[in-house]
């Protein structure tokens, strides 16, 4: 400061004062003005390495009946009884639930008197046309008698059609207050009981039909995209005793993923059922997936940006990182693998993520270790 008051009094002619006050502001906002060197974060880095890998994926799902029936009655009414429970095994034509039938029974009732009556109407005309046609031969009676004869047969028999048909529906409407097992299986499910009143078309047991059984697995639809093929062969074992255990084949992959876990369902038809193996056992299914390009990095490296997963890429020449958003394939207990948005031989940050900013330059903890 003193420097420059000299500086200004050498100066020829008359110095304002005005210009020492501003020599002076311009001299303290100088001091001021103290320029603050970017912080260089040590961070631990890694080296991408791609590799060819078919994963061996584990998965956990249930043992489910290849085919299930929705036993249900076909009319609405009063549940009267039900005949089995929860893990009953039934054959094909049993009877499993009965409805009150009392205004079916009685319907049946009327129509087969109805049908009865009309039969032995029937029975008289066919006997009075057949004793007309004799005696008009004999030219005892007229033609416009006969013909008459004729007609009282004609709808004698019609009646006779009309309650047949009657009849028959009726005793349709009361066999299905009767419900009947469609085929061979174990109840694994009841949706009423006894004293209810259930609508037409409501589930009241469902049937696990005993041929055929499913293992089904909820898959992400990574797995599905990388490494799921149509028939492919899928170890399967019991998850409380692995020594149980089969194989199958992807049978079938849902096109629609479930809107709640956003997964897939697949069915794998299991080759044989080994003893020990029941309907809604949890089973475990490996499969190994198709053969492909994996990146491993560690779970430290990934980051959250903008609800997507990134990691921080750093360039060689600066040491600076730069923002790399990466899709995941799928999650490890400490890993995870990417499926796109890395190249090897590039260096990502896989310690010190979350505290840097785009663009921040950063010293390699790697670098600093060798040094010492």
């Amino acid at each position: 400061m003193i420097a420059l008051l000299k500086s200004l009094g050498q100066m020829p002619g008359t110095i304002s004062c005005g210009s020492v006050v501003a020599a002076l502001s311009l001299s303290v906002v100088a001091c001021e003005q103290k320029i603050e060197p970017e912080v260089v974060r040590p961070v631990r880095s890694l080296v991408i390495e791609t590799h060819l890998s078919g994963d061996l994926i584990a998965l956990t799902g249930q043992l489910h009946a290849r085919d299930e029936t929705k036993l249900a009655f076909r009319l609405s009414g009063k549940l009267l009884q039900s005949s089995v429970s929860v893990g009953d095994t039934v054959k094909a034509g049993q009877i499993v639930a009965q409805m009150d039938a009392a205004t079916e029974r009685h319907a049946r009732n009327a129509a087969q008197a109805d049908h009865a009556a009309a039969q032995a109407l029937l029975d008289q005309t066919t006997a009075a046309e057949r004793r007309f046609g004799i005696l008009l031969k004999e030219k005892a009676v007229s033609q416009a008698e006969h013909e008459e004869a004729v007609r009282q047969l004609k709808a004698a028999q019609a009646q006779v059609n009309a309650t047949r048909a009657k009849l028959n529906s009726s005793e349709v409407q009361l066999s299905y207050t009767e419900l009947k097992a469609d085929a061979t299986g174990v109840i694994t499910a009841k949706g009423a009981e006894p004293g209810e009143v259930v609508q037409a078309g409501q589930m009241v047991f469902v049937l696990a039909h005993q041929e055929g059984r499913d293992a089904v697995f909820d898959m992400p639809a990574q797995i599905i995209r990388d490494g799921m093929l149509p028939h492919q062969e899928i170890d399967v074992w019991l998850a409380d005793n692995p020594s149980i255990k089969t194989v199958g084949h992807v049978r079938e992959i849902s096109p629609q993923a479930n809107p709640s876990t956003r997964t897939y369902p697949v069915k794998v038809s299991l080759d044989s059922l080994p003893s020990g193996m029941f309907l809604g056992s949890t089973i475990v299914g490996r499969v190994k997936l198709r053969a492909g390009m994996q990146t491993e990095i560690p779970s430290s490296a990934l980051m959250m940006r903008e609800a997507h997963p990134a990691v921080w890429v750093i360039d060689p020449n600066t040491r600076t990182v730069q923002k790399r958003e990466v899709e995941v394939a799928h999650y490890h207990q400490n890993a995870v693998v990417i499926a796109s948005g890395l190249e090897s031989g590039e260096r990502i940050v896989t310690a010190g993520a979350h505290s840097l900013h785009q663009g921040q330059q950063v010293t390699l903890l790697e670098d600093m270790n060798d040094r010492r």
